[in-house]
């Protein structure tokens, strides 16, 4: 019986071994890593943002007296924020040089970062006395609303739709929307955007602006700035559009890429504070008067955005009563 069984089982191998040899080997096959879009990523095919009437965008509530740090009137705003013993400020931490985490240190830095602790030390007499919330774009107006913040210092536009829903500081900055692209990209002004997949972030002035071009671009939204550049260099879209000090910081991560075309519109930046606040609005104000006289204002641009170009200079503020 073991006779037999060592016979069979020598045939069965000498069987499969014939059987191998002459198999036509299996083709190779070879697979990249799979593109994923980032989280949220979707196209747009609504209006972004509903249109309303016009209204004075860049007007904001003149400055009061101006209280000495650590000693804010009695009943105020700013006198309730001094008790709680730090101002939270609603920021963002994916637009490098604007408002980023910093991987040398764990901290958030950028320009509104900074202008964000001024106001802070106009309040305590210490620019350490702050809470920085990282808050989406799309979430800026809802942060200010439910008083989960008290500013929101982070690049936001201020707008007629945006002014009814909020209130705004004077400019502090003006940005312009401009593209940017792959260094060998063919894409060098709005109008070359025709059927293009651009990328922008959901609650951005830049997508309503992109969503106004004729003829459309093909356009995607996500949550961060930093989802956009993914998506570029992963060949998911074709170009980013939205302001030039975004882009800047974009570009600084990605040396091959580069802002193109003329500038698409300008974009005034203020501090977002929630309706009903006249006193922390004034305060703000002056708050940002004082750093435009002392200096404050062009140490900050030149500490972030000298590559954009000399100093324009702070904006001149524009008030109402």
């Amino acid at each position: 019986m073991k006779t037999r069984a060592a016979v069979a089982l020598l045939t069965i191998a000498l069987t499969a071994a014939g059987c191998g040899a002459s198999a036509t080997p299996p083709p190779s096959i070879s697979l990249g890593p799979a593109v994923v879009r980032p989280a949220g990523a979707q196209g747009v095919t609504t209006p972004p943002q509903a249109t309303v009437a016009d209204c004075d965008v860049e007007a904001s509530l003149r400055p009061g007296a101006q209280p000495p740090p650590g000693d804010m009137p009695p009943g105020s705003t700013m006198a309730q924020i001094e008790k709680r013993g730090r101002l939270i400020v609603g920021v963002d931490q994916n637009t490098f040089m604007s408002g980023f985490r910093d991987p040398a240190t764990g901290q958030l830095a950028g320009f509104d970062i900074d202008l964000a602790r001024e106001i802070a030390r106009k309040i305590f007499g210490d620019p350490q006395k702050i809470e920085l919330q990282v808050v989406d774009a799309g979430q800026r107006e809802s942060a200010l609303k439910s008083g989960q913040v008290d500013l929101i210092v982070r690049t936001y536009s201020i707008t007629c739709a945006r002014k009814q829903n909020v209130d705004f500081s004077t400019v502090y900055l003006y940005a312009s929307q401009r593209i940017l692209v792959p260094k060998k990209s063919r894409i060098d002004s709005a109008a070359s955007l025709s059927g293009k997949r651009v990328c922008a972030v959901t609650g951005t002035t830049s997508l309503t602006r992109l969503y106004e071009l004729q003829p459309k671009p093909n356009l995607i939204e996500v949550t961060s700035w930093t989802d956009c550049l993914v998506m570029l260099q992963q060949a998911q879209v074709d170009a980013i559009s939205t302001d030039d000090v975004v882009l800047l910081g974009l570009a600084k991560q990605d040396p091959s890429l580069q802002m193109v075309g003329p500038s698409l519109g300008t974009e005034p930046y203020g501090v977002g504070i929630a309706k009903g606040k006249e006193d922390l609005v004034r305060f703000v104000n002056g708050a940002l008067e004082q750093m435009r006289a002392d200096g404050t204002w062009e140490r900050l641009y030149s500490t972030w955005y000298r590559p954009l170009g000399p100093s324009p200079g702070p904006p001149e503020p524009r008030y109402q009563d």
